[in-house]
């Protein structure tokens, strides 16, 4: 009875954990786009149309000569965006927007512990050693399996591998498609 760990297909598997973990972080930007359109306002849309003039001023000097001017355009969006922070923060409804967030943020949270209470003493992958070359032995849940010399990985270093591949992904997507 050997047992392939790569191959596990059922309803935990780790594809599955990496997609619910991309849809829990898909939610959240998408919160927090939903909380940044809730509260516009003309003053609001005025400070965004300044930084991006700013920031495209800045952007055209771009020789040596202009650095500097370049420099001075680009620390006053940021400051211009610390105002629109600033302004955001006392225009928003945090109290509505703080109960979704928590809610987001419990539901993580608990399926986060029932994955690891799941598969605390189980590895969740076999994966060939060569696929994790330099972290091999950071990832592995008990080391190499001696029979096919695949490395075990447990379900701490899933979830983490999971989440920051999910956002890497939601942030390379939000650049092609805005939200």
């Amino acid at each position: 009875m050997e047992e392939n760990l790569g191959e596990v297909h059922g309803p935990m598997s780790p594809s599955t954990v990496l997609l619910i973990v991309l849809a829990l972080q898909l939610f959240d930007v998408l919160l927090e786009k939903v909380k940044k359109r809730g509260s516009t306002s003309s003053e609001e849309a005025k400070i965004r149309q300044e930084i991006k003039q700013l920031l495209v001023e800045a952007s055209s000097l771009s020789t040596p000569s202009t650095f500097v001017q370049s420099a001075k355009l680009r620390r006053a969006a940021a400051a211009k965006e610390k105002e629109l922070k600033k302004k955001q923060m006392e225009n928003s409804n945090d109290k509505k927007w703080a109960l979704y967030e928590q809610a987001l943020f419990a539901s993580k949270v608990l399926f986060y512990a029932g994955l690891c209470w799941q598969f605390w003493s189980t590895p969740v992958a076999s994966v060939p050693a060569h696929l994790l070359q330099p972290f091999g032995r950071v990832l592995a849940w008990r080391g190499k399996d001696s029979s096919t010399g695949y490395y075990m990985v447990g379900i701490m270093p899933w979830l983490v591998l999971t989440s920051r591949v999910s956002k890497f992904l939601l942030q390379r997507l939000s650049k092609l498609v805005p939200f």
